[in-house]
């Protein structure tokens, strides 16, 4: 088997991905709105698509001794991935030394309506309420990008791997492929299903959590599921991948994790198989193993070899800390995207569901970590990306803020307080703040006011202490870490937009003690890439 630490030396400058000379193009086309914006937002906008392509290096030949697919003649092969996280998709397409030969980015299209899914008798059931239809936004996303990959680079293709959020749950009929309900996504908690999921599962286990996959699972099967006999579960990367591959029911032992597949052993445990709805249970491979070729008319449509295989996935974070060659125990890496997501390289696997903490396996060693629902996409509800800009540059990352938050989209924490009912410390808050204000408790009210806002003065300020505020959430969960008894963290390397604020990273570096830098790679899409090279290669 081949180890993904070993496909790329280790050595940070010759790990360093080169990019040969580059032309950016600028390729117009229908995108739509930003997930955060209200419903009466979501209508379509005109916006483009950025992509970089790399020119050939001089020394590359297109032409040499080795035969594609169709048969003609190249001495360079490519690998394909592509990232779906929680606000858009990217891909990266890399040849085997690292070298980036194109990127391309996209927003999810929302597409809005009811749902309508058939039920096994050919009944239909209609979701009354207004939702996105993420099953048509995702499919829509994957063939754009596909389309945006440069049709020259297309016949060099060896393989393609796709990663998507962890715990991003679709349940389909086995036999058509049809969605039997919309997709639960990363952060929704079912705590309907948690004392079903407790009664059977192992104290503290990974899926003892609202937000498990397992729970998602149950929670369906014990409303919808009992007359299935023919239904099957996929994460969304597995989803995405059949989409390309067309061989219903295959996953990989990352995005299994949540649904209790233990990847010390490699099988479902006992306790699970026992279930009646462990027949919806998606066989597992490793990260990176090969599944297939691309179906005939995937292949025919986008101009790929004959030759390219489908590999499998993993989780968006897995492939954010792949991306950043952090190979040693003891380094870490946080993805600050729309949430915050922390990855540590332990020799120990740490499972405790009390505090959202869990271990996926890498090779022979361990991914320790846990997602919290902190993050970005908190920051774009209040500011604009040039607000943020703008006002980080004024933020004096040495000097402590006095702001204590914790910020939050909506009610409900994952990691490192597992509580469906936390609500986000500032918005509280804000409500405290009106109460006091209508009882007359003006003393409290300049506290509270201090604590909150002192917004009306300085957004410099504010930003400055919801900065900081994440950061100690994040220093409380590598401390968890070290308690539980993971590998000591040594250095951390950041993924994710929130990486280029410099001034952010200063703050970090203080409240963590430790060093902070960007990653070599700050792009899930490329850890992506480093599992379609993991296939082709093994």
């Amino acid at each position: 088997m081949v180890s993904l630490s070993s496909m790329i030396p280790i050595d940070r400058e010759q790990a360093r991905p080169k990019r040969s000379q580059t032309m950016l193009v600028s390729v117009h086309r229908p995108t739509f709105s930003s997930p955060f914006l209200s419903p009466r937002q979501l209508s379509q906008e005109i916006g483009h698509c950025r992509i970089v392509n790399k020119r050939r290096p001089r020394s590359m030949s297109l032409m040499g001794s080795s035969k594609n697919g169709n048969g003609g003649q190249v001495s360079v092969r490519l690998y394909l991935g592509m990232d779906f996280g929680t606000s858009g998709a990217r891909f990266a397409l890399i040849d085997k030394h690292g070298t980036i030969y194109s990127e391309a980015k996209r927003e999810y299209p929302k597409y809005m309506g009811e749902h309508v899914f058939k039920e096994q008798n050919g009944v239909a059931a209609r979701k009354s309420e207004e939702t996105i239809d993420w099953i048509r936004s995702w499919k829509t996303t994957l063939f754009l990008l596909l389309e945006d990959v440069p049709v020259n680079l297309r016949p060099l293709i060896a393989s393609i791997s796709i990663d998507g959020t962890s715990a991003t749950t679709i349940i389909l009929d086995s036999n058509t492929g049809e969605p039997l309900w919309r997709p639960f996504l990363y952060y929704e908690s079912c705590p309907d299903a948690l004392p079903m999921v407790k009664s059977i599962a192992p104290a503290n286990h990974t899926v003892c959590s609202g937000t498990s996959t397992l729970c998602k699972l149950v929670s369906w099967w014990n409303v919808r599921g009992a007359n299935k006999t023919s239904a099957v579960l996929l994460h969304q990367a597995d989803w995405l991948l059949w989409l390309l591959h067309g061989k219903l029911g295959v996953s990989d032992y990352n995005n299994a994790l949540k649904v209790g597949y233990d990847p010390e052993v490699d099988s479902y445990p006992p306790w699970l198989l026992s279930q009646p709805y462990s027949q919806l249970l998606p066989s597992v491979k490793a990260p990176g193993a090969s599944i297939g070729f691309l179906t005939e008319d995937i292949r025919a449509k986008f101009g790929f070899p004959k030759d390219c295989i489908v590999c499998t996935g993993t989780t968006d974070s897995i492939a954010a800390f792949l991306a950043a060659r952090a190979t040693q125990p003891g380094k870490a890496v946080t993805s600050l995207g729309s949430t915050l997501a922390i990855k540590l390289l332990s020799t120990n696997r740490i499972e405790d569901a009390r505090f959202g903490v869990y271990s996926h396996r890498l090779d022979d060693k361990w991914l320790v970590g846990g997602a919290s629902n902190t993050g970005g996409a908190v920051l774009r509800q209040i500011f604009t990306d040039e607000q943020l800009k703008k006002l980080s540059d004024h933020i004096n990352p040495m000097e402590a803020s006095p702001l204590d938050y914790y910020p939050l989209q909506a009610v409900g924490e994952r990691f490192p307080v597992a509580d469906p009912e936390m609500a986000p410390r500032f918005y509280f808050l804000l409500l405290l703040f009106f109460f006091l204000l209508w009882v007359g408790e003006l003393g409290r009210v300049r506290k509270i006011k201090r604590m909150l806002h002192p917004r009306p003065q300085s957004d410099v300020e504010y930003l400055h202490g919801i900065l900081e505020s994440i950061a100690r959430i994040e220093a409380k969960a590598y401390t968890l870490l070290k308690d539980l008894g993971a590998t000591q963290v040594e250095e951390v390397f950041t993924a994710g937009g929130g990486a280029k604020n410099e001034k952010w990273t200063q703050i970090r570096e203080r409240v963590l003690g430790l060093p902070v830098r960007q990653a070599i790679q700050t792009e899930a899409a490329y850890g992506a890439a480093l599992l379609a090279l993991k296939g082709a290669e093994t």
